[in-house]
């Protein structure tokens, strides 16, 4: 039976989910909503759905899922509610602006017996995939330390939109951070501890991309630029740095290096790139991984050129409840993260370290014969 969805948000990043849900034949979108009417309309006529009302579609018979892309300031209204009316979520990252919400949400499904899971899903593609299996395999023994940057002149450069991204709630660790931090939980388990540094760089940002708000000027209301130190339960310590004031870089997306080697993995917010290892200090051999399923260059759609299977996780979460198991993109492990984010946050302004109060199990790797079962050919 396919789990049917139901789409609350019919912004920039529900094109991606709308086009991908072809490929999952366990998911079936059924409807969409938006507080714009209008947008859900549009969507609507395109991919063949019902256009409801917010409360129509998390009430509506016809959907077993609630697939939350509003804003992140959003997120816990939209989730609780659904949660409420007895469907599952799937709601885009972060779980919600809040440790304390995100904790209320994670509560709120158990108590119901309801699944919940979170983006990103990145760490499910090919490239997470086959970093997990290099990991487990012990290719470098125990991770000591590594490194993981995000690092961009941000997003008013191609958003129309962008204001909400430099408010609290966002910013480059809550918006960006998940798709680096989920990548090193599932790959070095749950940390423990953080402490972090943060500045802004520009008081206003001027809109560029093309869109009625382009040549405008906005405030800029959270940090711009962090840096943390993350140490996990595993012993190993891991700088991580979140900027959208750089212009140009050369460093690396991941790089993770332990006691038999070093692994160096590409952008986490792809389900692709190419993979590096080194063995006790010898030659990177560069492994791609973009003529593997979920590796393939799907995105833009009319010149590809990454890989992006957003989706996947709820076609895993829809084979979850069928299979009687956790989801591997779960809301324990999206909570996980937020909590990181938030004591990176707090670390930052109190100028000390902050402890964590969640651990997570790593959830069980994704064999590529369970990632093909999830996609049509």
């Amino acid at each position: 039976m396919r789990l049917r969805v139901g789409i609350v948000g019919c912004g920039n990043i529900a094109e991606t989910y709308l086009r991908n849900a072809r490929m999952f034949p366990g998911v079936e979108l059924t409807a969409c909503a938006d507080l714009v009417p209008e947008a859900a309309t549009r969507r609507a006529d395109t991919y063949g759905l019902r256009a409801l009302a917010v409360d129509e579609l998390i009430r509506s018979d016809e959907v077993d899922l609630v697939l939350n892309l509003t804003i992140p300031a959003a997120h816990f209204d939209i989730s609780s509610a659904a949660l409420a009316a007895g469907k599952h979520v799937f709601t885009e990252k972060p779980l919600s602006v809040s440790f304390d919400e995100g904790r209320r949400l994670v509560d709120m499904a158990e108590a119901h017996g309801l699944a919940l899971g979170c983006a990103p899903d990145t760490f499910l593609g090919a490239a997470g995939r086959m970093a997990r299996r290099l990991m487990d395999e012990g290719a470098i023994g125990r991770v000591v330390t590594g490194t993981a940057f995000m690092m961009s002149r941000g997003m008013e450069h191609w958003h129309p939109n962008p204001q909400f991204y430099y408010q609290p709630g966002a910013g480059p660790v809550l918006d960006m951070g998940p798709y680096y931090l989920t990548m090193l939980a599932t790959l070095l388990g749950p940390a423990r501890r953080v402490t972090a540094i943060a500045t802004t760089g520009e008081a206003e940002r001027l809109i560029t991309a093309p869109g009625p708000t382009s040549g405008t000027r906005f405030s800029v209301g959270t940090p711009t630029t962090v840096h943390a130190a993350l140490e996990f339960a595993s012993g190993a310590v891991v700088a991580v740095g979140m900027s959208w004031d750089v212009f140009r870089h050369g460093n690396h997306p991941i790089e993770l290096h332990g006691t038999e080697g070093s692994l160096r993995l590409p952008d986490p917010d792809t389900f692709g790139g190419t993979v590096a290892l080194s063995e006790r200090g010898g030659d990177w051999r560069e492994m791609p991984t973009d003529q593997l399923l979920n590796g393939r260059h799907n995105w833009p759609f009319d010149k590809p050129d990454r890989a992006n299977y957003r989706m996947l996780g709820v076609a895993d979460l829809a084979a979850s409840l069928a299979g009687k198991r956790a989801s591997r993109a779960s809301g324990k492990l999206a909570l996980h993260v937020l909590e990181i984010m938030e004591a990176i946050l707090l670390s930052a302004a109190e100028g000390k370290p902050r402890p964590l109060t969640t651990t997570i199990d790593r959830p069980p790797a994704l064999s590529e014969a369970e990632a093909a079962a999830l996609q049509a050919a």
